[in-house]
């Protein structure tokens, strides 16, 4: 089946749709010719109210989902708002997947999290590993909540029959991310701590931690490839990993930034601060066996597209 078959007669459902990956996710199925893509934002479509959402699959009648909405933060929002990210995130997950069962849906894509892995896991990270350990603690319920939809899935498949299919992206970065300090992600919130230290002629920029964290980041636009391409190509009950298979250390990260910005201060570590996960990267070889996924931007190149873009919005 070609792409384009594919989505010929497809009503969408895309959660997140109108967010930083979600509109990406949209502009490819657009383009792939989908029949109808639907896009709810929260004001028309509360995911924590299971009447709410039996209504709406009523009215738009999808015959594919693709489950993209989120709560998220970095570290900071995590630590402070544990039980809304556990809340949220678990019960707009159960209703969909539910709702959807109940509707008929003929697939449904669930994105998950790399919060959801231990956070002693063996680098690099494999989809077996998923359940042997407890994951980072500042973000454990947030990675929890995600990782009990695979749950669900998959109980609901070998019960029902139903077609849901799990993914794990790794850390995204890019244009039209959050850049909000209070709860954006680190490469955003870097990017805008050094370009406000350097338009000001601060001299220096302090980050939480010590540096020494590894991440793993893979670039929203590929990102965005591989869940179509997923959606598409992947009908299996197993997880996921969607990434680079590349790591790079936060200190690192942050000199590298800090030269493509044009800031030429100093970079002071608060180490009373947390650190988060010791170490992140993905065995990727699923996603290219299952779907033929291989990201294709490289880091380099994706860090001048979004700082680019910060730039000029």
């Amino acid at each position: 089946m070609t792409p384009d078959s594919f989505w010929s007669g497809r009503r969408v459902l895309l959660t997140g749709g109108n967010g930083f990956l979600g509109s990406f996710v949209r502009e490819r199925i657009a383009a792939r010719g989908a029949t109808a893509i639907f896009t709810p934002r929260r004001s028309e479509l509360d995911l924590r109210d299971a009447s709410a959402v039996r209504a709406y699959l009523g009215d738009i009648r999808p015959n594919l989902i693709i489950h993209a909405a989120a709560v998220v933060g970095g570290i900071g929002a995590n630590r402070l708002h544990p039980g809304q990210f556990f809340y949220d995130n678990a019960v707009m997950g159960l209703h969909l997947i539910e709702e959807s069962r109940l509707a008929g849906v003929e697939k449904f894509v669930c994105l998950g999290t790399i919060c959801a892995y231990p956070k002693f896991a063996p680098i690099p990270f494999r989809e077996e590993e998923l359940w042997n350990g407890y994951p980072e603690e500042t973000n454990a319920p947030y990675g929890l909540a995600k990782k009990m939809l695979l749950v669900q899935l998959q109980s609901y498949r070998q019960e029902y029959g139903f077609n849901g299919i799990f993914l794990l992206p790794v850390n995204l970065y890019g244009p039209r991310d959050n850049f909000d300090l209070e709860t954006s992600h680190v490469i955003p919130a870097m990017i805008r701590k050094f370009v406000e230290a350097r338009d000001r002629g601060e001299g220096q920029v302090v980050l939480w931690g010590d540096g020494s964290p590894t991440r793993e980041f893979l670039y929203v636009e590929d990102a965005a490839e591989g869940i179509v391409a997923a959606a598409e190509r992947y009908d299996g009950a197993e997880p996921v990993n969607l990434g680079r298979g590349e790591e790079i250390a936060i200190r690192d990260l942050a000199r590298l930034i800090a030269e493509k910005t044009g800031y030429r201060g100093d970079i002071v570590w608060d180490a009373t601060k947390p650190n988060g996960q010791p170490r992140r990267m993905l065995d990727v070889s699923r996603a290219e066996r299952e779907f033929g996924f291989r990201a294709r931007t490289s880091f380099q190149d994706g860090l001048a597209k979004t700082i680019a873009w910060y730039e000029s919005h």
